[in-house]
């Protein structure tokens, strides 16, 4: 993360060397993404925050259309008795459920309101903290037969899951996010769906958020409350640490058989539905901060940017600022012209109060992909001075890296510029990934050195496993506790089991990933 070369003066406070906790808020705050709202654990998410959130939304909202499923919506307020159905489901989401208990508030008689002891609910409701329950019982009232199969839906919805400790984006009481419910004749055709989604997650990921993962199934101790099985894609931020950006659940029949999801096979025999679920959310943002941001604030990949390209007129009150607006409108217009990455190129002419240097610095904070300044003496010469964001600063001078280009070769440019700059952030988040796994530990008191003495962001350890069940795996994960870690996922695509468990000493099965985790 350290630069080297001529001094900067970086446009944060905080860098993400020192403290990168902080580092992450002050990105937060300085890119106008989001502020505390005043209700315990909830954000309110600014225009630009919820813009690259809506730009996430619609592409993969895109490839869940694409594969053929339609989206619905869902209650949110479901009843007690639901969840109950569902010994491990309830356990799972015991302590973070929201419930709702009374319809009607009265005068306490002092100036304040409480509730009508009156208006008490028969049955409590729960606040959605996911929607299996909820959707299970649709799914039993539209499935009769197997030519209703399969059903495959997706909701985008909020979410309440009571969290004691908040962190914006990453882990808040409130949030956004899309949950696809499927049932299935086949247990089959429902692990098929499972992998579908997981890989569709893995290339909005990598392709849309410039965000390299891991695909792979979770452990025993990680899966979802009441699935036979978890998979999840992981990512790994700029200290080392995994999130986890999406799951995709294999749920069996035991959702089935609490809802009464059946149906009547091809020979008249009833049979359970076998069932999935898998879900994204807005924690998907906080991956695309620590992923991408540097000491200036926010990088946002094109792909999900709500303006790819900012245009600042350099106004100063004169006769001349009409011509330099129109000028600019011209380039405005010619850059929306143009296609970059199957989409209309997104540009925006800022035309608010404000010197272009600090509006190009707000721009910078906030991650727009190219700035464009545009002053009389470029109007003059037929130019314009382009700024990438993936590139800021010259490494000679120390000096913001600003590109005089003739304004039609840069419109000619652009939609391939954009494609650079997507590609350039993958790759850089790439190598950083692949160059912070450590492989080849072959003892627990190895890996328990490696993250003591392994330096400030010492990132994820792949180590071999016979993966142990019950007891033995919640001996293990107490050891991992002991550390501050927790396992990841098995790699889908990982390379075979060859020695022993680093934990029981039996012959390994597969190899897991081990880290800290957000």
């Amino acid at each position: 993360m350290s630069n080297k070369g001529p001094a900067i003066r970086h446009a944060l406070n905080v860098k993400r060397e020192d403290d990168f906790a902080k580092w992450y808020q002050e990105v937060i705050s300085a890119a106008d993404m989001a502020e505390e709202s005043g209700v315990r654990g909830c954000m309110v998410i600014k225009p630009w925050g919820y813009g690259i959130w809506e730009r996430v939304q619609r592409l993969m909202d895109d490839r869940i259309k694409a594969d053929g499923i339609d989206n619905a919506y869902f209650p949110l307020f479901i009843p007690l008795a639901n969840f109950e159905r569902e010994a491990d489901h309830v356990d799972g989401f015991a302590k973070e459920m929201a419930v709702v208990t009374h319809h009607r508030l009265i005068g306490d008689g002092k100036g304040g309101l409480i509730p009508d002891p009156e208006a008490k609910l028969e049955e409590p409701l729960v606040v959605r903290p996911t929607s299996e329950t909820i959707i299970g019982d649709a799914m039993a009232r539209w499935v009769q037969s197997w030519r209703d199969l399969p059903l495959r839906i997706n909701q985008w919805a909020n979410v309440v899951r009571w969290e004691m400790r908040t962190r914006m984006f990453l882990r808040t009481s409130e949030f956004l996010w899309q949950e696809g419910h499927t049932a299935h004749a086949t247990r089959e055709e429902a692990l098929e769906e499972t992998h579908r989604a997981l890989e569709m997650y893995r290339a909005c990921l990598e392709e849309d958020l410039a965000m390299p993962v891991v695909a792979g199934e979770k452990p025993e101790n990680e899966r979802f409350p009441g699935a036979d099985e978890t998979w999840s894609v992981e990512a790994m931020m700029q200290d080392g640490k995994a999130l986890q950006a999406g799951t995709s659940h294999y749920l069996g029949t035991s959702f089935a058989s609490a809802a009464g999801i059946h149906y009547q096979d091809s020979e008249g025999t009833q049979q359970l539905c076998h069932t999935t679920s898998w879900g994204t959310s807005t924690r998907m943002i906080g991956g695309v901060i620590m992923t991408h941001g540097d000491d200036d604030g926010l990088r946002v990949p094109p792909r999900i940017a709500p303006h790819q390209i900012v245009i600042l007129p350099m106004l100063r009150d004169k006769p001349e600022d009409d011509d330099v607006l129109t000028y600019c409108e011209e380039i405005r217009a010619s850059l929306a012209e143009q296609w970059s990455m199957g989409e209309r190129v997104r540009v925006l002419l800022d035309k608010t109060p404000g010197k272009a240097t600090a509006k190009r610095w707000d721009w910078v904070r906030k991650g727009a992909p190219v700035i464009i300044e545009v002053g009389p003496r470029d109007m003059e010469n037929g130019k314009v001075a382009m700024l990438r964001r993936d590139q800021l600063w010259n490494a000679d001078n120390g000096k913001p890296a600003m590109s005089f280009i003739a304004r039609e070769d840069f419109a000619a440019q652009a939609p391939a510029l954009l494609e650079d700059i997507q590609k350039a952030l993958y790759d850089e988040a790439r190598a950083r990934h692949d160059a912070n796994i450590t492989r080849g530990l072959t003892h627990w008191h190895d890996v328990v050195n490696f993250y003591r003495k392994g330096g400030k962001y010492p990132g994820w350890v792949e180590v071999q496993w016979a993966k142990p069940t019950g007891e033995e795996l919640a001996k293990v994960v107490e050891q991992l506790k002991g550390e501050k870690l927790t396992f990841r996922n098995v790699p889908r695509d990982g390379e075979a089991a060859d020695g022993t468990c680093i934990f029981t000493g039996a012959p390994a099965t597969e190899r897991i990933l081990i880290a800290r985790a957000y």
